[in-house]
């Protein structure tokens, strides 16, 4: 089935249903419809280069992340990337994927200059305003996964992570603990400096002074929860409660606790967010593991959404969301034995 096909079926020009199955609006909303209904039926598809010709337009979302560390191995981009490509799928987009080796600038203005892609989703801004100008330069839609501070408007889509960790560090202090670490993500990450602004926040509410030593950076792997968990409890004072930034270094947390013959929910509380990775299930880890909740994979479903959207001229206002998070208790928070 080819447009010269499905045009002879409905009695109109090509022009008529090239341009009513493209969405303008001079053609009659009745006669989009029925094109879009006989397309559906009769299985027609339209072949991809006559139609950037005909609307300027690629039908791709690029994606683009650093060569320096494989995030094709990290189950949170993993997850985010399928949410993000089964719902682009859905809107009749495809994904590309771009590894950027140095300069991220130089990938950005390749793909804009080249026509690739109709829009950008940025991944993991480290507070760098250049990047921001030069988006806007390039005149190419853009949303960034997550938020950065700017001048400028731009479309986003993040979670509440200053509020997971303060209420994670609320939950924490009505328990009854004091000393409460946070085991965090990269340091120049804005979700980092965000939850550790939450957690910082509700122990000053609670005249407590965050504890320097308490506080740590990284990746979030199980080694870095193991190693961070291990370097706070070997502390003088040491910290009855840890907040972890995911389950993945909760799991190496509670591997740390197992060997210093310290049980989890008793000698020391852990918490973590949790962003619902698949083969990782805190409510099956031993003890059961509190949690603030918000799915990456669903994230990447909405981002997929709001590109489009943006793509089809929709205002930036209109995509910028912060999604708030689900806490759930479980076993592994408990009143402290000691303060």
């Amino acid at each position: 089935m080819n447009l010269k096909a499905l045009s002879e079926h409905l009695g109109l020009s090509q022009t008529t249903v090239s341009r009513a199955l493209n969405g303008y609006s001079d053609v009659a909303q009745e006669t989009r419809e029925r094109v879009a209904r006989a397309a559906q039926e009769l299985g027609y598809r339209p072949n991809a280069n006559a139609k950037r010709l005909a609307t300027g337009r690629s039908s791709i979302i690029g994606v683009s992340f650093p060569t320096g560390r494989n995030m094709l191995v990290d189950p949170h981009f993993i997850d985010f990337l399928a949410g993000l490509s089964h719902q682009a799928s859905e809107l009749d987009h495809d994904i590309l994927i771009s590894a950027i080796k140095n300069d991220p600038r130089e990938a950005y203005e390749r793909m804009a200059n080249k026509g690739t892609v109709d829009a950008m989703v940025l991944l993991g801004l480290h507070f760098n305003n250049e990047i921001m100008e030069l988006m806007h330069s390039l005149k190419l839609p853009f949303i960034v996964h997550g938020r950065i501070p700017s001048d400028a408007s731009y479309a986003y889509m993040d979670i509440d992570n200053y509020g997971a960790l303060y209420q994670a560090t609320k939950l924490m202090l009505q328990l009854g603990h004091k000393r409460i670490a946070n085991l965090g993500g990269p340091a120049n990450h804005s979700f980092s400096r965000d939850r550790a602004r939450g957690w910082s926040d509700a122990l000053g509410e609670a005249g407590i002074k965050p504890c320097v030593e308490y506080l740590r950076h990284g990746y979030m792997t199980d080694e870095n929860g193991y190693l961070f968990a291990k370097q706070v409890l070997a502390l003088e004072e040491p910290p009855t409660a840890l907040i972890c930034s995911s389950v993945i270094m909760a799991a190496g947390a509670y591997r740390a606790c197992a060997e210093l013959g310290l049980k989890v929910g008793e000698n020391v509380s852990i918490m973590a967010h949790d962003d619902d990775l698949p083969m990782y299930f805190p409510e099956k880890m031993d003890p059961p593991l509190t949690v603030t909740r918000s799915p990456i994979r669903a994230a990447g479903v909405e981002i997929a959404k709001m590109a489009v959207d943006l793509i089809n001229g929709a205002p930036i206002e209109s995509c910028q969301k912060v999604w708030p998070v689900d806490l759930i208790f479980r076993s592994s928070t408990a009143p402290p034995k000691s303060a």
